[in-house]
């Protein structure tokens, strides 16, 4: 039998790559008008790629007790993770037990009121568990999934610093101990009772806009505050047969207030502090209160009033030569009591 030249053999495979080229655009001619497919594993592997396609998350909402709250800039956490145990002598793991993570979302105004009063009992130290969910969104305001929580506590509550100089969006930060949590998907539902975004409401709180008042003290000079941050110690107590943690609150621990000003307003503060050096009695003990104010200063979106303020530490800044900066003075008081209030003009709801 004669063997096929090279030519030849390149001319065959090369007429036979063609057909088959045809062949493939025929099927899938035909099953672009409409005809039977010859593979209809691959179709339907195609429609369940369809229906189960990946989306967007836009936009997150917090739920409380079957309401929505509002809008939050984000959120995280709220997962169950567990921990693992190995035996002694063979290396045979085992789950030790489940807990959830605690859930932090950040958001600014345009919450609901009862939302804010959530945190203002949570900071009275008149704790209230709220059970509700954090749903996600796409940017229509479609719900594609829920972490739905229960008997969640606050555990913390900051508040952003503030900068006089500062031009971006301020925000808190909440974090939430539940007991439980479960990942429930839900698509294609619009959330029902869900607010407008309100990015002008939530755009107006601003660092730069505050207004500090200590009785005693000019702080018309003051113009930076570091964050305050109120924490609340959670205690858990693991009950029935899944040894499911009941958490109860404990100790709320309470930040100082720590301020900065121009070191040559500062002869009051200089005065406070020398008196509380040498005489440590109740009666240095002064009242104050920080207002988180709107753009124009004629409305307080929240309020923060302390009680029994102390100076206990004064601070200039490091000196340097030929420094163009002003002199400014750091000042740092504790805080026995902190009250928290929230303005008509900061809620939706």
């Amino acid at each position: 039998m004669k063997k096929p030249t090279r030519r030849e053999f390149l001319g065959k495979t090369i007429v036979g790559a063609i057909g088959a080229g045809a062949a493939l655009s025929g099927i899938e001619a035909l099953s672009l008008f409409g005809q039977q497919p010859v593979r209809p594993q691959m179709a339907g592997a195609q429609q369940m790629t369809a229906d189960r396609r990946a989306f967007t998350a836009g936009r997150y909402a917090v739920m409380l007790d079957g309401a929505v709250a509002g809008w939050v800039q984000s959120a995280e956490g709220g997962h169950a993770a567990a921990d693992v145990a190995s035996g002694a002598s063979v290396q045979r793991k085992h789950i030790a037990g489940v807990k959830y993570e605690d859930i932090t979302v950040n958001c600014g105004t345009g919450m609901s009121k009862p939302f804010y009063e959530w945190i203002k009992a949570s900071m009275d130290r008149q704790h209230v568990r709220k059970s509700g969910a954090i749903a996600t969104c796409d940017y229509d305001g479609n719900v594609q999934s829920t972490l739905e929580f229960a008997n969640a506590l606050i555990t913390e509550v900051s508040f952003p610093a503030l900068d006089a100089a500062s031009k971006d969006a301020a925000k808190m930060t909440i974090k939430i101990s539940p007991e439980t949590t479960r990942m429930v998907e839900k698509r294609g539902a619009r959330l029902a009772g869900a607010p407008a975004q309100r990015e002008a409401v939530q755009k107006k709180w601003l660092p730069a806009n505050f207004r500090l008042q200590i009785a005693g003290l000019d702080c018309t000079r003051v113009n930076k505050i570091e964050a305050i941050t109120i924490k609340q110690k959670v205690m858990e107590n693991p009950v029935g047969e899944m040894r499911t943690a009941q958490k109860e609150p404990a100790k709320l621990e309470i930040p100082n207030l720590v301020i900065s000003m121009p070191e040559q307003n500062a002869a009051a503060l200089v005065a406070w502090q020398k008196e509380s050096a040498m005489h440590t009695r109740p009666g240095n003990h002064k009242p104050g209160k920080l207002e988180y104010l709107t753009p124009d200063g004629r409305e307080s979106l929240f309020t923060l009033t302390f009680q029994n303020l102390a100076i206990f530490k004064l601070t200039p800044d490091k000196m340097e030569a030929g420094s163009e900066n002003i002199r400014r003075v750091k000042a740092e008081m504790y805080c026995e009591e902190i009250h928290f209030e929230y303005g008509s003009g900061s809620t939706w709801a």
